[in-house]
């Protein structure tokens, strides 16, 4: 092959290729065409590296090809245009489609909350198997409520989010095993239980609900979200449907990673709000309407942005959608 005469047919093409994959902006037209002439670029350079290889030509040739490609394809969804579509998308799209999992998780733990308080409450001897009667004098007396202001409010929202965080991790992460999900559960519950039995058999009832109510429904609310994804994912193996286990554990785990990521943010919130809001001398209505107006944000959130979500996904419109999130530069 005359390498010369090659060139000369074909600079034209590679010249418009490098000016196409440095513009700033592509119209539909001209993205068309740079996806065209990538193609015929690309055949240029497997004819030149088989019949007739020239070092400072195939590398020109990869470089410029290298260009179009990041061009083509990595304008697709920049850093920002990911992380807007994931909160916007896929983090409340997975929430909704696994909400039959943590309701159910939320409804059964309440109920055994409930259970377990009124029979703690009926016998009063149980309280003597948890602590003395000098730390339950403590617990009452100050213990309590002084542990939401021992520390400096900054330092104790980064301890109270990496403790939430770390739990609702786990259970996520050992969820594929199932029994240890349950044990977290009923371990956290048993200690709401007893605190919450000894706070109001002594008469400080309003304080408890008073200091639990408004970070605590939130940050429970995620700990049951945590446990129902990571009880999903139990089930994806035992009962896999028409996939194989493999497939249905790889698919429900990749669920499950992005649910643990959004949680980080939800658990960050509880965290500001056990820190500043909890401690804060505002009256009791005022800091349970917080709370009350967070957890209700956080359902919205999930039922009618995560359904939304859900239901363009169920219908094939998701990657039109996500198309159009992220060609921000065509």
């Amino acid at each position: 092959m005359d390498l010369d005469a090659y060139v000369f047919a074909h600079r034209a093409t590679w010249e418009r290729l490098d000016e196409l994959s440095r513009r700033r902006r592509l119209t539909g037209a001209e993205a068309d065409e740079l996806i065209d002439t990538y193609q015929r670029v690309a055949t240029h350079l497997s004819v030149i590296r088989s019949s007739a290889p020239d070092a400072s030509l195939v590398a020109y040739l990869s470089t410029l090809l290298a260009r179009a490609r990041g061009r083509a394809t990595g304008t697709r969804a920049d850093a920002w245009s990911t992380l807007v579509r994931f909160f916007a998308v896929s983090f409340p799209a997975a929430l909704y489609r696994m909400r039959w999992w943590w309701l159910t998780v939320t409804e059964v733990s309440l109920l055994a909350t409930v259970v377990m308080t009124w029979w703690v409450l009926d016998h009063p001897g149980i309280e003597s198997s948890f602590a003395s009667q000098q730390e339950i004098e403590h617990l009452v007396t100050n213990d309590f409520e002084n542990y939401y202001s021992e520390y400096e409010a900054t330092s104790f929202a980064a301890r109270v989010w990496s403790n939430n965080f770390w739990l609702a991790a786990m259970c996520i992460v050992v969820g594929v095993f199932g029994f240890p999900v349950v044990w977290m559960l009923y371990t956290n519950i048993l200690n709401l239980v007893v605190v919450g039995s000894i706070m109001i058999r002594h008469g400080r009832g309003d304080l408890f609900f008073g200091l639990i109510l408004p970070h605590g429904m939130l940050e429970l609310t995620c700990l049951f979200v945590a446990a129902g994804v990571g009880l999903r994912l139990f089930w994806s193996w035992v009962s896999p449907g028409n996939r194989t286990r493999a497939a249905a554990l790889a698919e429900e785990g990749r669920a499950a990673i992005g649910v643990a990521l959004g949680l980080v943010v939800v658990l960050l919130l509880c965290g500001v709000i056990e820190a500043f809001v909890t401690p804060s001398p505002l009256p009791t209505w005022a800091r349970i309407g917080i709370g009350v107006a967070a957890w209700s944000l956080f359902m919205a959130y999930v039922f009618v942005v995560g359904r939304r979500a859900h239901e363009v996904g169920e219908t094939g419109d998701l990657d039109e959608y996500e198309r159009g999130l992220a060609r921000p530069t065509v």
